[in-house]
């Protein structure tokens, strides 16, 4: 079996034949599209369905898989993860990217963005969803990077397997599902990276939740949404985040969470924001308040 062919069936189990528009009729033993009713939609033969999903077609015309996308009725993102399975089930030589550098550094003018953003929390997230950067805010509202492994700065792994992260999401089965899809999309980039195959090790051994979601081919890359928290010092905060790319790098991406204007949540932020700062300044206040022999 492939990547590409385990996708396919992924795929096709999603979409009922209604629809897709067409008749629901006999018993169905698995759910989802038949093989003969996806060739017919795509407009090729039940063959050559049965071939890509057995991994015995290794190759696909760029208008046959647009074909099959269509009749998946497949999202732009999920679109780019079928080109590039496709690519990677010819080899080696058509896989546009080879396995990636480990080094990802964060740029000096983007860490002078990161500190001035004061307001926000901001992260700055590398392949694998590594979080290779952040600002005072983003760390007061998930958890002190700094004093984390860096193998451990990781956002997927920190929803998964950090307790205190995970229990700040009040909707975490939801976010969980869509780290795992991004991690999925990730390995569409780069399916030779041998630091994402251990990550998926990792937490396929360690979380059922995973190993299942995983298991679906599901894939997402989304820019824009809202995430609800239920923070220890904050309270509810409702945060709109919004995924920017890092211009002049490869695989950066600047994730910010912002507040509707004098909503709860904002008030919430401010209050994260103020309290952060206070503490900061507490230790550096009794230093400078006590004096030998007073």
């Amino acid at each position: 079996m492939t990547e590409l062919g385990d996708y396919l069936r992924s795929c096709r189990a999603k979409v009922s034949a209604e629809a897709a528009g067409l008749p629901s009729t006999g018993h169905r033993r698995v759910p989802g599209l038949r093989r003969e009713e996806l060739a017919m939609l795509a407009g090729v033969s039940v063959d050559y369905i049965v071939r890509l999903e057995q991994g015995r077609a290794k190759t696909a015309s760029p208008e046959i898989l647009q074909a099959l996308a269509q009749a998946l009725d497949l999202r732009p993102d999920e679109q780019e993860y079928l080109f590039r399975c496709a690519a990677d089930a010819k080899g080696p030589a058509a896989r546009a990217n080879p396995a990636p550098p480990d080094a990802q550094r964060v740029s000096t003018a983007t860490r002078v963005l990161l500190d001035s953003m004061t307001a926000v929390p901001a992260l700055v997230l590398g392949r694998r969803m590594d979080i290779i950067g952040w600002n005072t805010l983003g760390a007061a509202l998930f958890t002190d990077f700094s004093v984390l492994a860096p193998q451990h700065r990781n956002h997927i792994r920190l929803a998964f397997l950090d307790q205190r992260v995970r229990s700040l999401y009040r909707d975490w089965e939801t976010v969980a599902k869509e780290c795992v899809a991004y991690l999925r999309m990730d390995a569409g980039r780069y399916p030779q990276d041998p630091a994402l195959a251990r990550l998926v090790g990792e937490l396929s051994m360690k979380d059922e939740d995973f190993r299942h979601w995983w298991s679906t081919h599901r894939v997402r890359a989304q820019r824009s949404g809202r995430k609800h928290f239920l923070h220890p010092t904050a309270g509810e905060l409702s945060l709109d985040f919004q995924v920017l790319d890092v211009r002049g790098t490869t695989d950066q991406t600047l994730l910010v969470y912002t507040a509707e204007p004098n909503s709860r949540s904002a008030q919430a932020l401010a209050f994260l924001s103020g309290w952060t700062r206070t503490t900061r300044e507490e230790p550096a206040a009794r230093l400078t308040s006590h004096h030998p022999g007073s």
